[in-house]
């Protein structure tokens, strides 16, 4: 298992971003959260909190045993997704190797349900899924769902929250910039304490 840096929690941190709640791989990104303070939450910091985030997404079974290296895989694909979301916002290209990651993550499943026989059941389809393909399938279905988010049509309501230090992504909802309330009431306070001391220097 790896060690946690002593500024990173394993805690939920705040409530999903907007949009979060459609895209899995939105919330993936969102996944490690920069706190006030230099605190970092990241859920997905040890095998266990990994394995609830991806329970929780319908992406693993309960009974899954995940190891530091498959929780790895995840991390190191929510770091790729991020600079895809970052260029996107921006507006500048996409860097190549996010690019690659992404595209390696989605050709790591198998697609086409392949043909079984059961004595019970007789001939069916299914999707292989063995256990130890389980993260493959995982990645999979998430760099899907990132590239899916990318290029279709909520691609264009697709913002940074607007709330220093907040690192995380949400798709916009009219004016909205910011990921949570909490975020929100940042924002505000940060601005009005910016124009008191404008108005105290003149």
């Amino acid at each position: 298992m790896r060690a946690m840096n002593a500024s990173v929690q394993e805690e939920p941190g705040p409530p999903p971003a907007p949009g979060a709640e459609r895209y899995p791989a939105l919330d993936l990104a969102n996944s490690a959260v920069t706190l006030p303070g230099g605190q970092v939450a990241d859920p997905l910091g040890t095998p266990a909190g990994a394995h609830r985030w991806l329970v929780a997404h319908g992406l693993a079974p309960a009974d899954t045993v995940l190891r530091e290296t498959c929780a790895e895989r995840l991390r190191a694909l929510r770091e790729r997704i991020r600079p895809l979301l970052a260029s996107r916002v921006d507006g500048r290209p996409a860097p190549a190797d996010a690019l690659s990651a992404v595209n390696d993550a989605l050709t790591r499943a198998p697609a086409a349900s392949l043909l079984h026989w059961h004595p019970d059941r007789g001939l069916y389809r299914a999707a292989a899924h063995p256990t130890t393909q389980i993260v493959e399938h995982a990645l999979a279905a998430l760099a899907a769902d990132a590239a899916d988010l990318l290029t279709g049509p909520d691609a264009a309501r697709l913002t940074a929250c607007g709330s220093a230090p907040c690192n995380r992504y949400l798709l916009r909802h009219g004016r909205r910039h910011w990921c949570s309330t909490r975020c929100g009431d940042r924002a505000r306070a940060a601005r009005a304490y910016a124009r008191r001391t404008r108005s105290d220097e003149t």
